[in-house]
């Protein structure tokens, strides 16, 4: 470890120590205010206000348009910073530089930094104290951007410290409700406070009252405000896209991202790129075209296996499920869907279920190693209030080897209903490649 990358230490400390130590924070809950974050923040002389930055926020789709942002610009020659949540297998896959993880050795040394100016009667919570390991990390590698995904809603989000070239809004539905409020409005008002003072807002959310909330706030704000659908279009062409924006037309696109919700936050993520051209970045047409094919968003749509044909999705509330159920429908016509389902016991599980365990011909209940999450035998009764039958399995990589059991060559089987059953799949499916943390 470099001197010039992490200042120095006396209270050295083990990535594994450093780790535990975040994860114990977990027990501060969530925390809606910015005060911790900067006040960690300015203890290093608030490296984050010299940056250029992307805000993302949304509903679902966050993740997949920070991955197109990301792999577009680096192909256009920059070094790109990239900060996301929650990690699927390991702690280091949140904070990325042009694609790679930090290393441990890193963490270590930034937690520690941290933690020597945290006071011990006002202590921070877990996310609070990743972002500021973010944005101290990525100051000190001096990226040409940092790519900012919102953990939950925007407004109160300790990303929201930042001050960004251009903001990003995905979509709105209901989500975090007992959090961001229970309205679709209460939502999309807590996204819409990440819109600044003059900084462009591109978003793809479509409901009327959602719309006119944001234009509102870009107004208010002297925000210039851009819609996917509206100031930009796209319109799918087979399996590529054409995209026609405020200058740039550009046809015949292909994703790396499957799935047909993609078009849109590729649409979106395009808008943005266009606004930072605005601003001075060069991106060239191979740039997006190239990037756009070799964009990787691990966990979401991912197919892992051909016989049978094995499929990831990390979605978690009724949006993102009902949109994996049509694309997955679209995609794979006429075959018998082997559903592997463990959900978190904090969500809507009743919504989520009804989405796609009625297309599933066999449905296997399990559950990840995390204390959030639901039982498999409260799975079951909400499916069967469904008319629909299964069986509990468990732990998931038991659950993997029944649905491998199950299925026939012509079968799907499909893992879902949470990240963190997704990151235990991945883990069990490729134990090298996604080895998890040693935290036991």
């Amino acid at each position: 470890m470099t001197n010039d990358l992490t200042k120095s230490t006396e209270n050295k400390i083990s990535y594994e120590e450093a780790v535990s130590y975040l994860y114990s924070l977990q027990k501060y809950g969530i925390n809606f205010g910015l005060s911790k974050t900067a006040n960690l923040l300015k203890a290093f002389g608030n490296p984050h206000g010299r940056m250029k930055f992307i805000h993302v926020a949304g509903t679902n789709g966050k993740g997949s348009v920070a991955a197109m942002l990301e792999s577009i610009l680096m192909r256009s020659g920059l070094k790109v910073a990239l900060y996301t949540s929650p990690h699927l297998v390991r702690f280091t896959e949140r904070f990325r530089i042009n694609g790679q993880e930090i290393e441990p050795e890193e963490v270590a040394a930034l937690v520690a930094e941290l933690r020597d100016v945290i006071h011990p009667t006002e202590p921070p919570t877990f996310f609070e104290v990743t972002t500021a390991m973010a944005l101290l990390h990525f100051s000190r590698q001096k990226p040409d951007v940092s790519i900012m995904e919102v953990g939950m809603g925007g407004r109160l989000d300790a990303t929201n410290v930042i001050r960004p070239m251009v903001a990003a809004i995905t979509n709105i539905s209901l989500e975090h409700q007992a959090f961001l409020g229970p309205r679709l409005s209460d939502i999309a008002r807590e996204k819409a406070g990440i819109i600044k003072r003059g900084v462009d807002l591109v978003t793809a959310a479509i409901q009327p009252e959602v719309v006119n909330l944001f234009r509102a706030t870009c107004e208010a704000k002297k925000a210039p405000f851009w819609r996917v659908g509206k100031d930009v279009r796209y319109r799918r062409h087979g399996s590529k896209f054409h995209y026609f924006g405020f200058r740039r037309v550009e046809k015949d696109l292909e994703l790396g991202l499957f799935g047909r919700h993609q078009f849109r936050n590729a649409a979106l993520a395009l808008a943005v790129i266009e606004v930072m051209e605005k601003k001075g970045f060069a991106v060239s047409s191979d740039s997006i075209r190239e990037g756009l094919r070799r964009a990787r968003w691990v966990g979401r749509m991912q197919v892992v296996s051909k016989e049978p044909l094995t499929i990831l999705d990390g979605a978690h509330n009724p949006g993102a499920m009902r949109t994996l159920a049509g694309s997955l429908m679209e995609a794979f016509p006429g075959r018998r869907l082997i559903l592997v389902l463990g959900i978190m016991g904090d969500k809507d599980i009743a919504k989520i279920m009804r989405e796609i365990v009625p297309l599933a011909d066999r449905v296997i209940f399990t559950r990840p190693e995390y204390y959030r999450a639901a039982t498999p035998e409260t799975l079951m009764q909400g499916a069967g209030r469904l008319k629909k039958r299964g069986q509990i399995v468990t732990p998931i990589s038991e659950a993997l080897e029944t649905a491998k059991r199950l299925a026939g060559p012509r079968d799907m089987v499909l893992v879902t209903g949470s990240l963190f059953t997704v990151g235990e799949a991945m883990a069990a499916l490729d134990p090298e490649q996604y080895k998890p943390d040693n935290l036991r």
